[in-house]
C-alpha cells in the first residue's frame, strides 16, 4: 500500500508529536509531584481576625507543617461577613494548590442555609482538603460580672435583656445563643463582631455581657482567670476543664454542639495536590507537640485519612446544623 504525500507528512507530525509528549510528560508529572515548589510560599487565608480560634489554629497548623515538611507559609488574614470574605477570596484563587483557606462552621456549613446570596457556593466553588480537628463552645462572662452560672444569667436575662457577643452573624456561636436564649426564656441582644478577637476584647472590657466562645479562643483566658466558664455545649465535661458542666447538666438537653475546623481549596485544584496536602496535614496535627497545643486551647483533632472522608464529614454536618437554623429561626438577610 503505498501513503499519499499527505498521509507521510501526518506520520512524520505524529511522530513529532509524540517525541515531544514524550519528553514533556514526564516533566509534567515531575513537576506535580514536586509540589510545593523549592522556596514558594503557600498562603493559608484564616477569614478571621489575629487572635481567634481560626487565626490560632491556622498558625499553629502552618509553623508544624513548616518544621515537619520544610514548606513556607503565609497566612493572610481577611475577616468578616461571618467568615465568608475570607472563605470567598480563598475560592477565587488560581486552584494550584499555593491558596488554601481554613474554614469552619460558619463559612463551610451554616451560611448556605442563612443567607439567600452568597458570593461563592461552599459546597461546590470549594474542595476539601482535611479536617483539622472539633471543639466544644464554652458560655464565659468576665470575672467582673457577677454571673457565677448558668441560672444567673438566665435569672438576669429574664428582667433585663443582656446582650450576648458572636464573632459574627450565622456563626456556630451566634446559633447556639440563639437556640439556648430561646429555650431558656431569656431576653438577649446580638452584638456580633468581625471574629472572635475583637468579641473576646469587649467581653473582657465589659461591653458585652456573655459569650459563647468557642475553647480555642477563651481556654487560654479561662486558664489565666480572666474569664469565668458557666458551661460547655459538649455532650460530656471537657478533660481540661472538669469543673465546668455541661449546657446539659444545666438543664438543657440536647444542647450539644462543636464547631470544627478544616482546610479547603479551591475548587478544580489537582487531586494529586489535595492528596498532598492531605497527608501533611495529618502528619502535623498527629504529632504530639501540635495535638497538645490544639488540645489546651479545647480543640480535638480528627484525622480525615483522605479528602472524601473531610467531604463526608461535611455532608452531616450540613444536615445537623440546617435543622438547626430551621428549629431556631436564624435569619441574618
Amino acid at each position: 500500500m503505498t501513503l499519499s504525500f499527505f498521509n507521510r507528512q501526518g506520520l512524520r507530525s505524529s511522530g513529532k508529536l509524540l517525541s515531544m509528549l514524550a519528553f514533556v510528560l514526564p516533566v509534567c508529572a515531575a513537576h506535580a509531584s514536586t509540589f510545593p515548589e523549592s522556596g514558594r510560599p503557600i498562603t493559608m487565608v484564616s477569614p478571621s481576625p489575629p487572635g481567634g480560634g481560626t487565626d490560632t489554629t491556622a498558625r499553629l497548623l502552618t509553623n508544624k507543617i513548616a518544621e515537619l515538611a520544610n514548606w513556607q507559609f503565609v497566612v493572610e488574614n481577611r475577616p468578616g461577613a461571618g467568615n465568608m470574605i475570607g472563605l470567598a477570596y480563598g475560592a477565587r484563587a488560581k486552584p494550584d494548590g499555593y491558596t488554601i483557606v481554613l474554614g469552619e462552621t460558619s463559612n463551610l456549613v451554616s451560611a448556605k442555609y442563612l443567607y439567600q446570596k452568597l458570593p461563592i457556593d461552599p459546597e461546590t466553588d470549594v474542595a476539601p482538603v482535611a479536617l483539622v480537628g472539633t471543639g466544644a463552645l464554652a458560655l464565659v462572662v468576665s470575672v467582673d460580672k457577677p454571673y457565677k452560672s448558668v441560672e444567673d444569667v438566665v435569672k438576669a436575662a429574664k428582667q433585663s435583656e443582656l446582650t450576648y457577643a458572636t464573632s459574627g452573624n450565622g456563626t456556630a456561636g451566634h446559633l447556639v445563643s440563639a437556640g439556648w436564649g430561646q429555650r431558656a426564656g431569656a431576653k438577649l441582644i446580638h452584638v456580633p463582631y468581625k471574629g472572635a478577637g475583637p468579641a473576646m476584647t469587649d467581653l473582657l472590657g465589659g461591653q458585652v455581657d456573655i459569650y459563647f466562645s468557642s475553647l480555642s479562643a477563651a481556654g487560654p483566658l479561662i486558664k489565666s482567670g480572666k474569664l469565668r466558664a458557666l458551661a460547655v455545649t459538649s455532650a460530656e465535661r471537657h478533660a481540661d476543664f472538669p469543673e465546668v458542666p455541661t449546657l446539659i447538666e444545666s438543664g438543657y438537653p440536647g444542647l450539644d454542639f462543636y464547631v470544627f475546623y478544616g482546610v479547603v481549596a479551591p475548587a478544580n485544584t489537582p487531586a494529586e495536590i489535595i492528596n498532598t496536602l492531605n497527608n501533611e496535614i495529618n502528619r502535623a496535627i498527629q504529632s504530639p507537640e501540635l495535638n497538645k497545643d490544639l488540645a489546651d486551647r479545647g480543640i480535638d483533632v480528627k484525622v480525615t485519612p483522605t479528602p472524601q472522608d473531610f467531604q463526608a464529614f461535611l455532608t452531616a454536618e450540613r444536615s445537623k446544623w440546617s435543622k438547626v437554623i430551621k428549629d431556631t429561626g436564624v435569619t441574618v438577610d
